[in-house]
């Protein structure tokens, strides 16, 4: 089972985590991100592509699919406006083993926070805005994969 969304509405992370529990495997390794509010921020805003974001993850699903033996795994990044406190992105992936599980979810979301054709855009109380630009830590890691 590999499911990939791209979609505005919030998702229910436990509903997520059971779906990939019932797979049967002996382990399930997630990650929900929330948005930050420190700052100021009143809301991130996130832009895509359609016809190129949804396969482009779903390219990196199938590579974590033949990497590690998955029983499943899961991603959901939501688009449009979020606020502080707010899911924008869930990966669970399940294994009959734990080091496949926790190796390909972390490879799934460096590989999102690096990688994926996502903009983002923070909106602050002071009506200031900027574009979010990318992290070298984050291309660090997404490179420690190629290794």
């Amino acid at each position: 089972m590999k499911r990939v969304s791209i979609q505005t509405a919030d998702f229910d992370a436990a509903a997520e985590l059971a779906a990939l529990e019932a797979l049967g495997g002996g382990g399930v390794a997630s990650f929900t991100g929330i948005v930050r509010g420190e700052g100021g921020l009143t809301a991130l805003e996130l832009e895509h592509y359609p016809a190129m974001t949804l396969p482009q993850v779903q390219r990196i699903a199938d590579e974590a699919m033949a990497r590690w033996p998955l029983l499943g795994l899961r991603v959901i990044h939501r688009v449009g406006p979020l606020e502080p406190g707010a899911r924008i992105v869930f990966v669970g992936t399940a294994s009959r083993h734990r080091t496949a599980a926790l190796e390909s979810c972390a490879y799934l979301i460096d590989w999102l926070k690096s990688h994926a054709p996502f903009w983002k855009k923070e909106h602050f109380t002071d009506g200031a805005a900027r574009w979010v630009e990318a992290r070298p830590e984050d291309e660090e890691k997404a490179r420690g994969w190629t290794r």
